[in-house]
C-alpha cells in the first residue's frame, strides 16, 4: 500500500511557473510513478512519467515546458512546470504503479496508487 499526497497547486498567470510535490508514504526507489491532470469535462489526461529506473516521458502538450523529477532518498515525486498556459488549469494527480516496468507510461490503467489532487489555475 502507497499513499501518495500532493502539495504546491495554486492559482498563477499565463507565463508563469509552479512546482508540485507529491509525498509517498513508502520508499520511491523502483517505482514507476506519473501526474496526471483532469480538467472539467475532460478524460483525465497523462503528462509526466518516469519508469523504475526514473527515465522520464511527456506528451507533446507539455514537452519542453513540464519535468518531472524523483527524490529516492526523500520519496518525493516533484512536477516543475513552467510557462504556464490557461489551458494548464486542472486537478492535478500524482499516481504510481506497481512492480517493476522498463519504459514510461502515460496510462492511467497502469497505475494503482493515486493521490487526492491539488488544483492548478492559470489565468489570462
Amino acid at each position: 500500500q502507497v499513499q501518495l499526497r500532493e502539495s504546491g497547486g495554486g492559482s498563477v498567470q499565463a507565463g508563469g511557473s509552479l512546482r508540485l510535490s507529491c509525498t509517498a508514504s513508502a520508499y520511491t526507489y523502483g517505482l514507476y510513478m506519473a501526474w496526471f491532470r483532469q480538467a472539467p469535462g475532460k478524460k483525465r489526461e497523462g503528462i509526466a512519467a518516469v519508469d523504475s529506473v526514473d527515465r522520464p516521458g511527456y506528451p507533446d502538450s507539455v514537452k519542453g515546458r513540464f519535468t518531472i523529477s524523483k527524490d529516492n532518498a526523500k520519496n518525493i515525486l516533484s512536477l516543475q512546470m513552467n510557462a504556464l498556459k490557461p489551458e494548464d488549469t486542472g486537478m492535478y494527480y500524482c499516481a504510481a504503479g506497481y512492480g517493476w516496468r522498463a519504459g514510461y507510461t502515460l496510462s492511467d490503467y497502469d497505475y494503482k496508487f493515486w493521490g487526492q489532487g491539488t488544483q492548478v489555475t492559470v489565468s489570462s
